[in-house]
């Protein structure tokens, strides 16, 4: 059984990664100003993003799901033919139309799948499973790398979903924004007033950088600091601690906004890379996509693991 994974632009992970283990990127469009680009995490097209200042002051910038049909067409092209099972895991529904529109994907792609299949000659029935991640970036990142390791214990399809599903909710991640003005005025344009002008203000006035903490996509502060540097440090020492206290899969995942020189010289980075090294934990550590930055904003950092139920304080 040739088992496949579907992941969307949104879902940070390293390049090399991605590659080894043939994941499946669903496309994201991404409009800057009047450019267009189609996010699928090629590292050259991200490179040349964050060199370019795409997303500094006064460029507008928003990302668009792929229509039911695009995403139809993929499938049918890319992904029918080439596994038996595939799972499709999305950014959470809360903070995007992907989910949906995978969905609604997949209930046309079973109805025309097997005579593709007969045509190419390949044998047996196919199936698909469209996951809800409920998580955004890196912790989309960490979701897929625990898959990665369910599939390659040889699960049946239905205890594979389930155990996908079941660790959604064991998931905790951090969220350092940069920049709290381009957060406000993103969710203003969407209509999301989860961000409030008056604390968008404090932020840039105050240069407060809060640290976000929560399971999934559904953070709260639980830190606000007066620098950048001083989040990132608290948010790296919470995860060496968490990671020498045991977490329930082998990864941390790490994705940042920044240049690669700015993302090795962060506050407290080995700290964690030696907790990893010595817990044997696999550090997942990227850059941040497109389609992430753009949501959040340049700069900002996201970092997510699983573990047993747990504060952020309990590791401060």
């Amino acid at each position: 059984m040739r088992v496949g994974l579907i992941v969307d632009s949104a879902c940070d992970l390293p390049y090399e990664f991605s590659r080894k283990h043939d994941l499946f990127i669903l496309p994201v469009t991404a409009k800057i100003d009047n450019q267009v680009f189609i996010d699928n995490h090629d590292p050259v097209l991200t490179q040349e993003f964050y060199q370019s200042g795409l997303l500094q002051k006064g460029h507008h910038a928003e990302t668009e799901a792929f229509s039911a049909g695009q995403i139809h067409d993929l499938l049918m092209e890319k992904v029918v033919t080439q596994f038996d099972v595939a799972i499709c895991e999305t950014v959470t529904r809360s903070r995007s139309l992907i989910f949906q529109n995978a969905t609604d994907a997949y209930n046309t792609v079973m109805g025309s799948c097997q005579q593709a299949r007969a045509a190419a000659g390949v044998p047996g029935k196919f199936s698909m499973r469209v996951i809800d991640s409920k998580q955004i970036f890196a912790g989309q990142g960490l979701l897929a790398a625990h898959t990665l390791r369910l599939i390659d214990q040889k699960l049946s399809k239905n205890v594979l979903r389930q155990e996908v599903e079941a660790f959604t909710d064991r998931m905790y991640t951090c969220v350092i924004p940069r920049d709290l003005h381009y957060i406000r005025e993103r969710a203003r344009r969407r209509g999301d007033k989860s961000i409030s002008a008056v604390v968008a203000f404090l932020g840039k006035a105050l240069n407060i950088t809060p640290v976000i903490f929560g399971q999934g996509a559904e953070g709260q502060p639980v830190a606000k600091t007066r620098n950048f540097d001083t989040a990132v440090e608290k948010v790296m020492n919470y995860a060496a601690g968490r990671v020498d206290a045991g977490l329930l899969t082998p990864y941390v995942s790490l994705s940042c906004g920044l240049s690669w020189t700015e993302i090795e010289e962060l506050p407290a980075l080995n700290r964690l890379r030696d907790a990893c090294e010595r817990n044997g934990v696999e550090l997942l550590l990227s850059q941040m996509g497109i389609t992430s930055s753009i949501y959040i904003g340049p700069g900002s950092v996201c970092l997510s693991l699983a573990a047993e139920p747990h504060q952020f304080s309990d590791f401060q």
